[in-house]
Order: C-alpha cells, then structure tokens, then sequence
C-alpha cells in the first residue's frame, strides 16, 4: 500500500501517503499519530513508515523544549538542513580538484622545457599507427604559437578532411598563429577545396598553389615536420617525424622554394573555368618532356580523364593534331617562353 523507503540512502523518498501525512501535521500544527491515522485511515505500520519518511527528509523536528512533540519545518529550510552537507562536501571536493590541478599545472614549464630538449635528442621518428600520428598532429596544433606550413599534393581534398582542417586552422588563426598552405593548380577547380579556401584566406590564412609538390608536408613552428609513410603494407600510412634542426631547415627551405614560386589561390565568386592558364602550362610542359597522360594526371593531382580532357582542349587551341605538333606550337607562340 506504501512505498519502501530507500535504506541504502540518506535520503528517503516522499511517497503520497507521507506528502499527506505532512498536510495535515501542517495544519495541525504538529505530527499527531492518532488524528493523522484517523483522518487517513492508516495502519499502525503505515503510521510508523510515514513517521520514519518525514523525519528522515527533515520535514518533521522535535519541538524545542519538548523533544517528544514532532512538529512541522518548511520544505526550504527541510531541504537546507537535508543537502547543506552534501553541498560542503561537493565544494570541499571542488576546492581540492582545482587544488591539485594548479600545483600539477605548475609543472607544466618543466614538462615542455623538458620535452623541447628531448625532441632535439629524439630527432627522428616513424609512426605507422594512423591514428596515432593524428594525435599527434592535433596535439601539435593545439600547441603550436608562431607558424604552421603544409604541402597538400593531389588536387581537391576530401570534404571530410577539409571538416578537421577548418576547424584546426581556425583555432590556429585565433590564437594569432601564421598558416601558410601550398595546393596544386587543380585544386582550384573544387568547389569545396575553394570554400574553404576562402573561409581560412578571410581570417587571415594565405593559400598559394603550384603545378606540381613532391610529397605531403607539415611544419610546425619551424621545429617539427611531419611526412608521410612510404609504401605501408594493407593499412593507411603513417609518418615520419622530423625534429633534428638541419633537416627541419631543410624542409622549410624547400617549402619556402614551393611558396616563392606559387600562385596565391584568389577565390573568385564566378566558377573557376576548366582549365586554368597555369594547369596547361603544367600540363604542357609534362607533354613536351614526353610523359604519358597517366604520369601527368598523377603529378598534377587530377583524374586520368580530366587530364585528357584538358589534353584535347589544349591541341584544340595550339591547333595541333599529335603531342608533338602541339608542343612545337607552344613552343613557337612562345606560351612557355624559355621553358621548352
């Protein structure tokens, strides 16, 4: 007819017989057993049950002066009285939480003082778990303070990888970081890559890009790089940390080489046209040196049949009818000045 009270708690639970019960003690003026049992038509036991839930909950107190009266206390100052422990205890808990977090953050110089030195000894690194090396990747975004240089080969980048970017570079960019990203011309022709393009370029970011990188490359403030994984086996690849200084200046010479000779990625607000001047003299100058469309696609970063689209829209224009006749053209318009 009642519910239990919870005996594994401090706390008990108010029932409708016991909120009643409290009514009419209210009204009362104090918990007397017999006009409550008559006004409810309790049972001894249901009597004592109500008694046991309203003395625990607080909302019954004996009177001042007469211990053996039980009379009625407001719910507030029930409830006061009921959590003002567990309240203490949550905020002495906290105190010592923050406590022990700020004599552990203390350290914090140490450790990264510590790990720079280390880094300098452990300059050298492979890393063939994925997911480990983007670990490592958002740890060293998070901590990077002064620059940030990528190399990004094979044209439009997966809109998925573009969701993680975006959100890393803006959190670098607000925190005053300088980004700097070289793509591949064809880059310029995907309506995501030039999305966000213009979304990192707009807080600050500067995006150029070339005909052709060597690889993948990510520098952080001059002092860590990352490449990538060489021919993993049945598993996505990994990457090779550098952190020894001469090589590290290596790279970034390398990327400052790539970056002086780019062209800055202007996202226009017309659609990009479908073959950029600075693709066909990509595409050309691979043509002249003899390689097939299949190499040319590859170095360029676009599909095989993009590539031989363009191909035929470029012996269209030169007027020509073979590879040959077509670089020849070129050559005689001068469209790669000296480079033929």
């Amino acid at each position: 007819m009642f519910a239990a009270a919870d005996s594994g708690s401090s706390f008990a639970e108010l029932d409708d017989l016991s909120a009643a019960a409290y009514g009419l003690a209210v009204k009362i003026g104090q918990f007397a057993r017999d006009d409550i049992a008559d006004q409810l038509s309790l049972e001894p036991a249901e009597v004592e049950h109500v008694l046991e839930v309203l003395t625990r909950l607080r909302l019954l107190q004996p009177m001042p002066g007469r211990p053996g009266e039980l009379v009625p206390v407001a719910p507030d100052a029930a409830a006061a009285t009921l959590v003002g422990p567990a309240e203490r205890q949550i905020r002495d808990l906290q105190q010592a939480a923050d406590d022990i977090r700020g004599r552990l953050q203390s350290l914090a110089p140490l450790y990264y003082e510590g790990r720079r030195l280390r880094n300098r000894l452990e300059s050298f690194d492979v890393v063939t778990d994925a997911e480990r090396v983007q670990s490592l990747l958002d740890h060293f975004s998070q901590h990077c303070t002064h620059e940030l240089m990528s190399v990004h080969p094979g044209g439009a980048r997966p809109p998925e990888v573009l969701v993680r970017a975006r959100e890393s570079s803006h959190s670098l960019l607000n925190r005053g970081v300088c980004v700097r990203t070289i793509y591949q011309h064809t880059a310029r022709t995907d309506l995501t890559t030039r999305a966000y393009v213009r979304d990192i370029t707009e807080r600050g970011a500067e995006v150029r890009t070339v005909d052709q990188v060597i690889d993948k490359l990510i520098i952080y403030d001059r002092e860590v790089a990352f490449l990538p994984e060489r021919h993993p086996e049945q598993r996505p690849p990994g990457a090779a940390i550098v952190r020894e200084p001469t090589l590290v200046a290596f790279l970034c010479a390398v990327f400052e080489y790539l970056w002086d000779s780019g062209s800055t990625f202007v996202v226009e607000s017309q659609k990009a046209s479908a073959a950029p001047d600075d693709v066909k003299q990509a595409i050309l100058r691979l043509m002249a040196r003899g390689f097939k469309d299949e190499v040319i696609a590859r170095r360029l970063g676009m599909a095989v049949r993009t590539c031989r689209r363009h191909i035929a829209e470029i012996t269209e224009e030169l007027e020509a009818t073979s590879r040959f006749q077509a670089g020849f053209n070129a050559a005689q318009k001068g469209v790669l000045g000296n480079e033929l």
